[in-house]
């Protein structure tokens, strides 16, 4: 027997857990990738269009900052502009999730104890998460470099190879926090940070260089796939900085795994860290609870996410509200452009429609945030947390409460702070586009609504919320710009609100979708009351 016996029978258990996970984050990115030259082509048809589009941005240093630099002016070099970093951020993210998830998540519940109980090596289990996730991104590699192919074959398979780099970089980004902490929440949010500063750090050093040659760039795995130059004049050396950081972070990963018991971290939690008893070493905590209510505890569970999407949102408000008149002068001449938007924001003038589509897309992005927040209440559940805290004197209704307030009132905060983000950064006209924003909240509510009527009624479709979620997203991001018919456009709670800033306030459909969504919520908590707890 060795440290990876057992890794195989892992592997399989961990791919046939996420036989549904995978796929779906695979096809999200792909679809988002693979539509865009047609996409691209319809807009900018001639070498010409192109030719002018390219000299634009590379004087738009906000452009730069959102998306990055362009390189060529081929359809395939457009496609890796347009959407390498945010493709790249999908696949970190679905990355993270994979290797928490049979890591540090199979430790908190358990379950991980069990399995080391039989015959399976020490570092079995973090060489099947490792493993599972090198699957998902050699896939997504694999869909990209046959589906870019026409644009290109060298340049599809470098750009395929790169969005697989970044993935296994945090991939072991998170192999190596799983074994610092000892929750698994802190494990994501913590490797979620990591991303975000990667973010960052490319963001601020796109908007000083249009060549992708600022320090700043090169510090994160993100600009590393910017400087690739995918369809133009490829640096294939590049992608031994991937090879390198993801090797080196597997060996710090393998080392931490095998100086620790399951179960426990490197760094301590909150009791150790208030000191031990002189005798026998027993961890002390405080004498009395500092967590007197349910809502108390459900904001001590959530208050991360609330603060971290409440900063994001107002950030990304700044960006586009700062973006607002570049991008109106931007798609002014093209008709295709402008249509576009138009047909996502309104046909109140392209700077409204413009603040509209924006204003809408972080509304998408908010329905994200709830579905998090509300499936908090099955993940309480269903690791067990939640039977203690029913035991008290607290009833399901006001347990389910105290996290819903959190998910509800949280996703109005972030809006708001997106409104006045766009306040900042555009700088005229602030009660509009705040009202643009808070309108978008009766189908966020929805969205959250519909979350919590399958963990109510049906515990074990409740994830199936984040497929509602993304399909969503999809339909109101890709079916403008493929020109859906309205009936597809219609699916969308999204698609029924008002088109603001321009556009006439219509109460009707906003009335109508806050009360689905308070029915909604009643029938998420009647069902609640009367099931059996998931055990």
């Amino acid at each position: 027997m060795t440290s990876f016996t057992g890794t195989g029978v892992l592997l399989r258990f961990s791919l046939r857990r996420d036989r549904l996970l995978i796929p779906v984050w695979i096809a999200v990115n792909a679809l988002m990738v693979l539509s865009m030259p047609n996409t691209l082509k319809t807009l900018y048809g001639t070498a010409a269009e192109r030719a002018d589009l390219v000299g634009q941005l590379q004087t738009n240093a906000s452009f730069r900052a959102l998306i990055g630099p362009v390189f060529g002016t081929s359809l395939g070099a457009l496609t890796a502009w347009r959407v390498g970093v945010y493709a790249a951020a999908l696949a970190a993210a679905m990355s993270l999730l994979i290797v928490v998830r049979h890591t540090r998540d199979e430790e908190e519940s358990g379950r991980q104890e069990l399995v080391a109980s039989g015959m399976v090596g020490r570092r079995a289990s973090l060489t099947a998460a490792l493993l599972a996730a090198a699957t998902a991104n050699a896939l997504l590699a694999l869909l990209i470099t046959a589906g870019l192919s026409a644009q290109g074959a060298a340049g599809a398979l470098s750009f395929g190879l790169c969005l697989a780099g970044v993935g296994m970089v945090f991939a072991t980004a998170a192999a190596i926090v799983a074994q610092l902490t000892e929750s698994a929440r802190l494990a994501r949010g913590l490797t979620a940070a990591v991303l975000g500063a990667a973010f960052v750090l490319r963001a601020a050093g796109d908007s000083t260089a249009n060549d992708g040659s600022s320090l700043l760039t090169w510090l994160s795995p993100l600009g590393w796939l910017e400087n690739q130059r995918s369809f133009a004049a490829e640096r294939w050396w590049v992608l031994l900085l991937f090879a390198a950081a993801v090797a080196v972070q597997a060996l710090i990963a393998y080392e931490l795994a095998g100086r620790r018991d399951i179960g426990m971290s490197f760094l301590p939690t909150i009791p150790q860290a208030l000191g031990f008893a002189r005798a026998g070493g027993t961890p002390v905590g405080p004498p009395t609870g500092r967590l007197g209510t349910a809502a108390a505890l459900a904001w001590r569970l959530q208050r991360g996410s609330v603060l971290g999407w409440s900063l994001g949102f107002f950030l990304a408000g700044v960006v586009y509200g700062g973006l607002t008149d570049g991008a109106a002068d931007l798609v002014r001449d093209n008709d295709q452009a402008r249509q576009i938007f138009e047909r996502m924001g309104g046909h109140s003038g392209l700077t409204d429609a413009f603040l509209a589509a924006m204003t809408g897309m972080l509304g998408l992005i908010a329905a994200l945030y709830v579905v998090g927040s509300v499936l908090r209440l099955h993940g309480e559940e269903i690791s067990g947390r939640a039977e203690p805290v029913l035991a008290c004197a607290v009833g399901r209704v006001r347990w389910a409460a105290s996290h819903l307030t959190i998910a509800f009132a949280g996703s109005a905060l972030i809006m708001l702070l997106a409104g006045l983000g766009f306040a900042v950064g555009y700088g005229k006209e602030t009660g509009p586009v705040l009202g643009a924003c808070l309108v978008q909240l009766p189908a966020v509510w929805l969205i959250g609504a519909l979350t919590l009527l399958l963990h109510g009624v049906a515990p074990r479709l409740a994830p199936a919320a984040w497929g509602i979620a993304v399909a969503t997203l999809l339909i109101g991001w890709v079916g403008p710009a493929l020109n859906a018919p309205r009936i597809v456009l219609d699916l969308s709670p999204f698609g029924h609100l008002p088109k603001l800033p321009g556009g006439g306030m219509e109460w009707g459909p906003v009335l109508v979708l806050t009360g689905l969504a308070v029915a909604l919520v009643g029938a998420g908590l009647a069902g609640l009351r009367r099931r059996d707890l998931t055990s």
